[in-house]
């Protein structure tokens, strides 16, 4: 009778143990799967920062540069682009986040050619409003950087968490996936090209 007891015990004691270690697991993993989410939703919040400032500050360019319609209409087209890609942190793939980021990028690069055009205006460079607005913009884009840090590395510790063991046996259970980070860009390695023509 001892022994059948003690058996009874020592199993109910593993299933106890099991149980606490699934629901410590669990509860660990959506606690930075939730940190992860919300960091990227601050990626996109400061993304979408910068979408609303730029019809500004292409308003206040074109206001001295007329004659730049390419320009312009380069910059509402790839600002159209990324407001028509919409990423859900729930479903986040690697294929996804590359096409967000390649949407970024073409905006980044328009961006950047109408900074050009407005350099070529001495009196446009003047102006307060142009003054803020680049003010604004490279704020933001130091934010963008700053807020994909930070999810890569909630992301980091989320993936960590989700490959170390034991967690790896729960999180296959419970349908934790491995998450995307976000990656530089092609070509982000080579210096860029200035030309002052």
């Amino acid at each position: 009778m001892k022994k059948g007891n003690l058996l009874l015990w020592i199993i109910v004691g593993a299933i106890v143990l099991l149980c606490a270690g699934s629901c410590g697991a669990y509860n660990g993993m959506v606690s930075k799967q939730e940190a992860a989410t919300t960091a990227f939703a601050d990626v996109q919040a400061t993304y979408q920062r910068r979408a609303d400032l730029i019809p500004n500050l292409a308003k206040t360019v074109q206001a001295y540069a007329k004659h730049e319609r390419e320009t312009f209409e380069a910059v509402t087209k790839a600002r159209a682009s990324v407001s028509q890609i919409k990423l859900d942190a729930d479903n986040l793939t690697p294929e996804k986040l590359q096409q967000f980021q390649n949407a970024q990028g073409e905006l980044s690069q328009a961006l950047s050619r109408l900074m050009v055009v407005a350099e070529r205006y001495p009196e446009l460079k003047a102006s307060e409003n142009f003054k803020s607005l680049q003010v604004q913009l490279e704020g933001t884009e130091n934010r963008i950087n700053e807020a994909r840090q930070k999810y890569n590395l909630a992301v980091q510790d989320y993936n960590q968490d989700v490959r170390s063991f034991p967690n790896v046996l729960f999180a296959g259970i419970f349908g934790f996936q491995r998450m995307a980070k976000f990656e530089a860009a092609s070509g982000a390695e080579k210096a860029p090209e200035l030309n002052f023509e």
